[in-house]
Formats: C-alpha cells, sequence, structure tokens
C-alpha cells in the first residue's frame, strides 16, 4: 500500500513539473512575439522618423453643425398654429388687370406672348406646315366654257369639265406639237393599267406567292381608237401577270393604231377571241370596257355589240370604262369606274366614280386652246375625282 502511494505522489509530481514547463515555454514564445514587434515597429520608425499621423481637426465638422444649427435649430414652439390663407392671397391677385396690360402691350409693340387664357393651342396634322404661307387656290383650272360640271381632287383642288369639242381640239393641238397618237396610247395604256393592278387588289393579290389567283380580265374594245387604248392597257396587263381574253370582232379593214397594238399584244401572253361564245362563262375579277367611242353611233347598232353587252351585263364583274362617251344613252354598260384623260368630260351617273389620268399634255399647250392649267396630279398619275 505504501509503495502503490509513492508511485502515485511520483506521477503527480512528474505532471506538476510538465505542466509548468509548457506554461513557461508559452511564456517564451509570447514574450518573443512581443520583442519581434517592437523591433518592427523601431524600425519602421527609424525608416521614417519624421512621420507624424494627422490629426482630425474639428473646424469643418463644427461649421457643418453651425449650418444644421441655423437650418434646422428653430424651436418648434415657435412655429404658428395659424396655416396660410391661400384663398386670401390669391384674391389679392387682380388677375384681369395683368392680362389686359399684356393686351395692350401686344397691341402696342406688335408682339404676342404665350399661355393667354383665352387662346387655344393650334394643332397640326402630320402633313400640315406649321410656317405661315400663303393662302391656297383651289380654282387652279380655268376653262374658257362655263362647265356643265365640277368634280374635286382629294386635296380640294377644283377640277373643271370641258366639253367633247374642246376636248378634241386640245388632242390635236397637242399631236401638232409631237404628242402623236402613239405615245397617247402608250401613256393611256400605262395609266389605265396601273388603275386595273391596283383594283385588282395590288401587291396582296399580285405577288410570287399568289401564282394561284392568278386575276382574269376581259377586256372589250371597238374598232376605234378607243380600242386602240384598251389594247395598249391589255398588253401592260398581260407584262404583269395577268390573264388578260382580248375581245375583238372581226373587221376587213382596221386602223393602223389598232394594227400596231395587236402585233405588241399578239408577243404576250393574252389570248384574242373574236366570238362573244370564246368568252368565259363564269365571273372574271374586272371587265374593261372600250366599246364605246363618241363617233361611229351605228356600231351599238350590230349584233356582236349587243351580244357582248349582254355577256358583260350577265357576268356581274365589276367594269372599268376607259375614257367613256359623254351621253349616258350611248353606255351600254354600266361602269363602276371611269378613266378620264387630260381632262373630264361632264360624265353622268352610270360612268360610275371618275378618274382622271395623266397623258403628258404640256401647261402651254392647254394655254393655246385657252385653258388657263395648273396640274392637279402631284405626285401621281391617276387620281380620282368627286363630285361638286
Amino acid at each position: 500500500m505504501m509503495l502503490q502511494g509513492s508511485r502515485v505522489m511520483q506521477r503527480d509530481e512528474g505532471s506538476a513539473r510538465s505542466e509548468d514547463a509548457t506554461r513557461g515555454g508559452d511564456v517564451a514564445r509570447s514574450e518573443g512575439a512581443a520583442g519581434g514587434e517592437d523591433a518592427t515597429t523601431g524600425s519602421s520608425s527609424s525608416r521614417h522618423p519624421n512621420q507624424v499621423t494627422p490629426k482630425k481637426s474639428g473646424l469643418k465638422n463644427g461649421q457643418m453643425k453651425s449650418k444644421d444649427d441655423e437650418c434646422f435649430g428653430d424651436d418648434i414652439d415657435e412655429i404658428p398654429d395659424t396655416d396660410f390663407d391661400f384663398e386670401g392671397n390669391l384674391a389679392l391677385f387682380d388677375k384681369a388687370a395683368v392680362f389686359e396690360e399684356i393686351e395692350t402691350y401686344e397691341r402696342r409693340s406688335g408682339t404676342r406672348s404665350r399661355g393667354t387664357p383665352n387662346e387655344k393651342p393650334a394643332r397640326y396634322r402630320h402633313d400640315e406646315n406649321i410656317l405661315e404661307s400663303e393662302p391656297i387656290v383651289y380654282r387652279r383650272i380655268v376653262v374658257p366654257q362655263n362647265a356643265n360640271k365640277e368634280f374635286c381632287t382629294d386635296s380640294g383642288l377644283v377640277v373643271p369639265s370641258v366639253s367633247y369639242e374642246l376636248h378634241k381640239k386640245l388632242l390635236s393641238v397637242a399631236e401638232k406639237h409631237g404628242l402623236t397618237l402613239e405615245r397617247r396610247l402608250e401613256m393611256t395604256g400605262v395609266c389605265a393599267s396601273q388603275m386595273a393592278l391596283s383594283l385588282l387588289g395590288g401587291p396582296n393579290r399580285l405577288n410570287p406567292k399568289n401564282v394561284h389567283q392568278r386575276p382574269t380580265v376581259a377586256l372589250l374594245c371597238g374598232p376605234h381608237v378607243k380600242g386602240a387604248q384598251g389594247i395598249s392597257c391589255g398588253r401592260h396587263l398581260s407584262n404583269h401577270d395577268v390573264h388578260v381574253i382580248l375581245f375583238l370582232p372581226n373587221f376587213v379593214k382596221m386602223l393602223e393604231s389598232i394594227t400596231n397594238e395587236l402585233n405588241l399584244f399578239s408577243k404576250t401572253q393574252g389570248q384574242q377571241v373574236s366570238s362573244v361564245k370564246d368568252l368565259p362563262d363564269s365571273p372574271v375579277d374586272l371587265v374593261i370596257n372600250c366599246l364605246d367611242c363618241h363617233e361611229n353611233a351605228f356600231l351599238r347598232d350590230q349584233p356582236w355589240y349587243k351580244a357582248v353587252v349582254d355577256w358583260a351585263n350577265q357576268n356581274r364583274a365589276p367594269v372599268l370604262s376607259i375614257d367613256p362617251p359623254i351621253n349616258e344613252m350611248e353606255q351600254g354598260i354600266d361602269a363602276k369606274w371611269s378613266l378620264a384623260l387630260g381632262l373630264p368630260l361632264p360624265l353622268g351617273e352610270r360612268a360610275g366614280r371618275v378618274y382622271l389620268c395623266d397623258i403628258g399634255i404640256p401647261q402651254k399647250v392647254f394655254q393655246e386652246v385657252g385653258i388657263n392649267y395648273h396640274s392637279p396630279f402631284g405626285c401621281k398619275f391617276v387620281i380620282p375625282l368627286h363630285s361638286t
């Protein structure tokens, strides 16, 4: 028992000595670290002996504090309890006297101020000029004779009608100056085909993705200059991938203008027929009427004329008439649209809606026949006309 007690005491003493040694090592390491820090501090101080850490001055903070006190330092008890009387102060302002003074100043100086109460701000459309300009003259075409009927354009310009005799004289003078019949036929054909393409649907109908909906046009022409105008129109339509069926009766002798236009039309994909039986039984997209003319009234008594008029009235397709005659009794087919050349004739109700095309007659040619003319077409070659 005594031996065991002595061994226990020895173990306890050894443990105590080891713990003291451990504590001593930790203390030595901490002292060494502190010494290193002092050495480092000393070395840095030795490298920069004159370096002094700046101290913050309290002057700026004091200034800011004084400004805050000036702005927000008022005692809340000093704020008055009564509300500001806006209505009373507004009643002291004589608004009528002030605006009267402004208007008096404007009258004397000739200037205009903004924001007057009785003035409504001007509102302008996207196509309207805000700059002051000369007043618009809507009657820029004056004919020597009193017009039986007047039309107006979308812009409000007045377009008077002319008699057939004056219109014929105008074309004759233009031809004398170089606007030959061939040129006139070409211009009429181009303008009429442009109008027909628009009536057929324009780009929505005529595009490469719609080849299965190729429009069909029946072109009814007589053996005269009006018929030659229709053949020229059919040639341009066929060049624009329109299926054109041209009706022209057989005659032993044709006009030279018709022969020349037929030769050109034969080079297209268009189809020419001379019998009403060869015209389609199903409705077509558009019928272009060039059967009637101002002369040769005996043609309306021909069997072929009556047959083709009956076919057109039964087909129920919309009709476009090119340069129709004045007398409504001379029109066997009621038109939905009519295209006039240069200046309109006094057309009746059976002509439908009237359009006007520019066939290239110079302004001085109009003046030569006594017409004071200013072009109503603007940027277009075909414009709609409205009855006044």
